[in-house]
Formats: structure tokens, sequence, C-alpha cells
């Protein structure tokens, strides 16, 4: 007669060899195989391309260029991934970025507007302009396809008769820190920036306490959790590589401003997706529209509020931007929708709605960007750089189309 395998005193855990850790972990492989697979597809990369550049990518000066030169692109592709979850489509955010930026370059170098005003009616601006979208598309019911189109010849209309066809420029300094500030220095370290190895140690505390609580938390629900050594393994990787990218930003001139930003924004949206109702009712919605509606789901308030949330980033994205260009252009925004799409794709988006994370449009933002950087750094001209996007996005995809299908047999 067979025993069910003890547990470990105080562990929450049976005792179990090898074999069972290892069924486990391919178990966890494959419910996160997208973000996973990402992942390891991004280090690939970096590994690529350090190899190739002969260590010139993870410089420090270069690694807080890409931090920067992809900033607005990773805002952009977070407000994406939540509006494609919830099974719509936004290709106005290009447009409405320049718009915004257009918009600000004319209160502050026009109407000599101070520049933290000037960024609140902007943001506000966003805001408005994801509501009047929001509106046709939750409660008129037109295809976001077509609204968010409309907006797009519309925010690029705009941007024209704002600028005149012509560049506004300059910015206070304070406006151009968004984009290009670093954290103050100071501190007794001589070889790396006080405040970044402060702000590390504590995200590494934070990151820790964070993975135990998870883990004691899916114990008491009696939830399967990986193995202590497993655990452990993990804890290691993830402080390694925030130790690496901290020592790596340390080293240079400490954190960028915008990095801040976007960490901000990350912790926020993720909270809200995890954690809050309304996040999980945007999963609902995009996983099974007419199931979420007779559970009670507010389905036309939740798809208003994703577009404000959409306008809003996209409004910060076209600010960071015009920061960075220190100007307002007209040519400001050109494809940045397709760019955050595809990110939003790449980071583990479904088509049909109702999978991804924001932390996955992130990692797929990244790999777009260190994909560019990379092929810069070694030559590579800008036709091949597309085909070779293209590719990257088609391969994305194509594995979703592929898991599905294998999830289904």
């Amino acid at each position: 007669m067979k025993t069910a395998p003890t547990k470990t005193e105080g562990s929450g855990e049976p005792r179990s060899g090898g074999s069972t850790a290892g069924a486990l972990l391919v178990r966890t492989v494959r419910a996160n195989m997208r973000q996973y697979g990402m992942l390891v597809a991004l280090a690939l990369i970096v590994v690529l391309f350090q190899i190739w550049t002969d260590g010139n990518l993870l410089k420090p000066v270069n690694v807080s260029n890409i931090v920067q030169q992809n900033s607005y692109i990773l805002i952009l592709a977070m407000g994406m991934m939540i509006v494609i979850i919830a099974g719509h489509i936004d290709l106005s955010v290009g447009s409405l970025a320049a718009f915004v930026g257009a918009a600000a370059a004319v209160m502050m170098v026009e109407y000599d507007m101070a520049w933290p005003l000037a960024l609140a009616c902007s943001l506000l601006i966003g805001a408005l302009a994801g509501a009047w979208q929001g509106f046709w598309i939750a409660y008129v019911g037109i295809p976001s396809f077509i609204v968010t189109l409309a907006g797009m010849l519309l925010f690029r209309g705009g941007t024209q008769i704002l600028l005149e066809g012509q560049s506004l420029a300059p910015f206070p300094r304070g406006f151009q820190n968004l984009s290009q500030g670093f954290l103050p220095e100071g501190g007794p370290l001589s070889d790396y920036h006080d405040l970044t190895v402060l702000i590390g140690v504590v995200v590494v505390a934070v990151v820790l306490v964070q993975q135990w609580r998870d883990r004691r938390r899916q114990q008491a629900y009696e939830l399967e959790v990986l193995p202590l050594n497993l655990f452990v393994l993990k804890c290691v990787a993830i402080v390694a590589a925030v130790l690496a990218f901290t020592l790596t930003l340390a080293s240079y001139r400490g954190v960028p401003v915008v990095l801040l930003v976007m960490c901000a924004i990350l912790i926020g949206l993720g909270f809200v997706m995890r954690n809050a109702v309304i996040g999980r009712h945007v999963y609902a919605l995009g996983g099974n529209k007419a199931a979420a509606r007779l559970s009670g789901v507010k389905d036309a308030r939740v798809t208003f509020l994703v577009f404000v949330n959409m306008g809003v980033l996209a409004a910060l994205a076209g600010c960071v931007y015009a920061a960075r260009l220190n100007a307002g252009t007209p040519q400001a925004g050109i494809n940045f929708e397709l760019e955050a799409i595809a990110a939003a794709f790449i980071g583990g988006a479904s088509m049909s709605g109702g999978v991804g994370t924001v932390l996955g449009a992130v990692i797929g933002g990244l790999v777009l960007g260190v994909l560019n950087n990379g092929m810069s750094l070694v030559g590579i001209g800008t036709d091949y750089q597309q085909v070779i996007k293209g590719l990257v996005l088609l391969a994305a995809v194509g594995f979703d189309v592929w898991n599905k299908r294998k999830v289904g047999t």
C-alpha cells in the first residue's frame, strides 16, 4: 500500500526527490512560458551583442543611453499592454504623444508657463484625449481600431497646426531633466554613485521580502510552491541581476530620472492589474466579454478607464520625448504606436486579449531596445534593422499561436 508523501515540518512542502522538483519546475516554466521565454531571449541578445561589440553594449554610459533612448516606448508599451489585454488596440498613441509634446512646447516657449504646470496640463490633455476616444469605443460601440485610427489622423493634424510646421525650443532645464537628468551625486563612495547604490540595496531588500511573503501566502492557501533550493536559486538570480544593473548605473552618473518614473508606473500598474478589482475586470473583459458582463463587470466603464490611462501615458511619453530632444517637433511620434504594439506582443500579449503582464511589456520593449542599440553599435543599417525586428515580432506571435495550440491538445 502506497503512502502519501510526508511534509517537512514548518515548510508546507512534501519531501520529494529530484524528479518531483524537476516536474514542478517544468510546470512553472510552462505556466509562464512566454515571459520566461522572453527573459531568456533578452539575456541571449545581450550576451550576443556584448560579445559582438567587444564589450561596448554593457558599458555604463551605453546602458544609461539604452534606458533613456527607449523610455518613451516603454511607457507607451505598458499602457498598450493593458489596452490589448482588454481586447482593444490603440493606433493613436504616437500622434497623441506628438500632439502633447507640441502643446507643452507652446505652453513653455510661447507663453512662458512654468514647466511643472505645463507638465500637469499636458497630462490633463492626454487624459481628455483618452476620455474622448474611450467614450466612442465604450459607450457608442465604435471599434477601437476605427476610433484610434481617426485619432491618429486628428492628433497628427493638430500637431502640425500647433507648431505651424516648425520646431519650438528650448525648454527649461527642469523639464529637460525629465528625460536627460540623473539623481544628484554626493556621499562617501568615490567610484560609485552613492544614492544609486542605496536604491539598489533597498530594491534588493524589498524584492526578497516580497518573494518570501508571496511564498508564505501560497503555502497558507496550500498552493504549489517551488522547493526551497529552487526558491533560493531564484532569489540569488534576482539579487545578482539587480545588483549588476545597479553597479553598472552607479559607475557612470547614477539612476536616470526617467528610470524612476518608469519604475513608479510599472509598480503602480502592476499592482492594479494583479491586485485591484478593476485589473481583474480588464483581464475578464479580454478573456470573455460576454461572460464578464454576466458576472457583473461594467464593461463600458472599464474600457473607458483603460483608454483614459492610455491617454495619460501617451501624454507622458510625448513629454519625455520632447524633453529628450529639447524641442517640440512636427515629426515626433512617428511609428511609436507600432513600436509599442510590437513590444506588447513580444512581451506576452495575446491577439485574443485577456493575456499579458505590464512587466512583460517592459521586457518586450527592452528586447527591441537592445536589438536597436546593438545593431547600431555593430553598424547594421536601418533597413536590415527593420527586417530583423519584423522577424522577431513574427516569431513572438508565432510562438504564442503554437503555445495555445499545444495547450489545447
